[in-house]
C-alpha cells in the first residue's frame, strides 16, 4: 500500500494551543492539526469576542469553558444543536465551586452558556467524577496554574480514559508547570507556563494515533498477506491512550514495527478467538475494532464504553444500526456490549454517519471486500480532513455519491 499520513494529534494541538492562549506569552506550535475542531479553536482563541460559537467541537466547548470561566470579559459560548444536546454540568459545578459565575442559557446541564467575569477564586480543593469525561479534568488541570490559589482535583470515581489526563500533564510540563498526581487527587500550585529554564517555547505536535487506528483496520481486512504501509510521524513513546491500538491489532491479526518516527504496517496470521476489551481509557477506537471483530468472526465483549454514548452521536446505536447492515450485531448487557461477528458478508453496504467522522472512517476500510457507500462523507473533516485522498493512495477507487 506504501505510505499515508495521517493527521497531526487533535488532543495534543487543542491542549497545546488552550496553554498557549493561557501562557500569554508567544508559544510556536509546529505540526499543528488541521482537523475542523482544532481550526475551530485556533481561530475563536485569534481575538475576544462576546459569542464563542464552538460548532460540534467537542474538546473545544469543555477547554473553552474553563478558559473563559476565569476571564475578565462577559460572554456567551455556545454550538450546533447536537453540541446542545451534549452534557457539561459536571465541569460547571467545579467552576462554580471555584468562583466562576455561569448560567445556562437553555436547558440547565447544557450549552449554550452565560459566563461573567471572574471576580475571585472561592476555593482551590474541588471534587468531580472521573468516568465522566477526562476532557472536563484536562480543562480544569490546565487553568489551574492562573489561579491564585492553584488547584487541588478530587476524582471521586474509577477513571476513564486516563492516559488523556497524563498527556494534559505531559504538555503542562513540558511549558513549564509541575502537576502532582497522587492517589485520587491531582494537585497544581498557581505559576506561570513558560517558567523555569527548561520550559518549550516551541512545540512539534505528533501524528494522531487514532487517525492511525484506520490504517491498522485497512491491513487486518486486505485480502492481500503481503499487504503493508508506512505511517510518519508516530513516535515509540505517546502519551496517547490510543496508542494501544498498536497491541490490540496485534491479536486482531497486524503487527506494527518503529522504524525512526515512522511505524510500518503488515500482516500475520490470525488466530480466531473470542476475547475480552476494555476500552474505558481508548474509547474512540471502539468503531475500528468493532467493524473489524465483525469481519474477522471474532466475537467480543467489550467494556469501558459509556462514553461512547455523549459523543457527536449515541455510538452504541449508531454502530448497532450499522453493524446489523453487514450481518453483524451490537448486545447491550449489564455492563459490557458483545460483539457478535458476521457469518455471511452482504455484497454491498450503505453506511449512514449520523454527523459523526468517526463513523464514516471505521467503516471504510470495508471497501477492500464488498461496495461501499458512504453517505455525508465531507464528515471526516471533523478530524481527520486528508482521509479519503490518503485511501486513494493504497489504489482503491472512490467515486461521489
Amino acid at each position: 500500500m506504501g505510505e499515508v499520513k495521517v493527521s497531526p494529534s487533535k488532543s495534543e494541538s487543542n491542549r497545546a494551543l488552550m496553554i498557549k492562549a493561557l501562557s500569554g506569552e508567544k508559544i510556536v506550535l509546529k505540526n499543528l492539526s488541521d482537523a475542523q475542531d482544532t481550526r475551530t479553536m485556533n481561530v475563536l482563541l485569534q481575538k475576544n469576542r462576546r459569542v464563542w460559537d464552538v460548532i460540534d467541537a467537542g474538546t473545544t466547548m469543555r477547554f473553552l469553558t474553563a478558559y473563559l470561566a476565569i476571564g475578565k470579559k462577559e460572554c456567551t459560548i455556545t454550538g450546533s444543536e447536537r453540541m446542545k444536546e451534549r452534557p457539561i454540568g459536571h465541569l460547571v459545578n467545579a467552576l462554580r465551586e471555584i468562583g466562576a459565575d455561569i448560567e445556562y442559557l437553555e436547558e440547565a446541564g447544557y450549552p449554550p452558556l452565560k459566563i461573567k467575569e471572574f471576580a475571585k477564586q472561592k476555593a482551590n480543593k474541588i471534587s468531580i467524577p472521573g468516568n465522566v469525561s477526562s476532557q472536563f479534568i484536562s480543562a480544569l488541570l490546565m487553568i489551574a496554574p492562573a489561579l491564585q490559589k492553584g488547584l487541588q482535583i478530587e476524582l471521586t470515581s474509577e477513571i476513564f480514559s486516563k492516559p488523556y489526563i497524563e498527556m494534559t500533564r505531559d504538555l503542562m510540563l513540558a511549558f513549564g508547570v509541575e502537576s502532582k498526581w497522587n492517589k485520587n487527587i491531582i494537585s497544581v500550585k498557581k505559576g506561570k507556563y513558560l517558567s523555569g529554564d527548561y520550559a518549550l517555547r516551541d512545540y512539534t505536535i505528533e501524528g494522531d494515533w487514532s487517525s492511525a487506528s484506520y490504517w491498522y483496520s485497512f491491513i487486518a481486512l486486505s485480502n492481500d498477506e503481503k499487504s503493508s504501509l508506512t505511517i510518519p510521524r508516530l513516535r515509540t513513546y505517546s502519551s496517547q491512550g490510543d496508542m494501544k491500538i498498536a497491541e490490540i491489532m496485534f491479536n486482531f491479526g497486524v503487527v506494527t514495527e518503529f522504524e525512526n518516527g515512522k511505524i510500518r504496517l503488515t500482516k500475520k496470521d490470525l488466530d480466531v478467538k473470542p476475547t475480552k476489551l476494555d476500552l474505558r481509557d481508548c474509547p474512540d477506537l471502539a468503531q475500528t475494532i468493532m467493524v473489524v471483530a465483525a469481519v474477522k468472526q471474532i466475537l467480543v465483549d467489550f467494556t469501558g464504553l459509556e462514553s461512547l454514548k455523549i459523543k457527536e452521536t449515541n455510538r452504541i446505536v449508531a454502530m448497532k444500526n450499522e453493524l446489523n447492515k453487514i450481518g453483524a450485531d451490537l448486545i447491550e448487557k449489564k455492563d459490557s456490549w458483545q460483539l457478535v461477528p458476521t457469518l455471511i458478508l452482504p455484497e454491498s453496504v450503505q453506511i449512514d454517519t449520523y454527523e459523526d467522522h468517526r463513523m464514516a472512517l471505521a467503516f471504510a476500510p470495508l471497501c477492500q471486500l464488498m461496495n461501499v457507500v458512504i453517505k455525508e462523507p465531507t464528515v471526516v473533516r471533523k478530524s481527520y480532513p486528508g482521509f479519503w485522498e490518503e485511501v486513494k493512495k493504497t489504489g482503491v477507487k472512490i467515486s461521489p455519491y
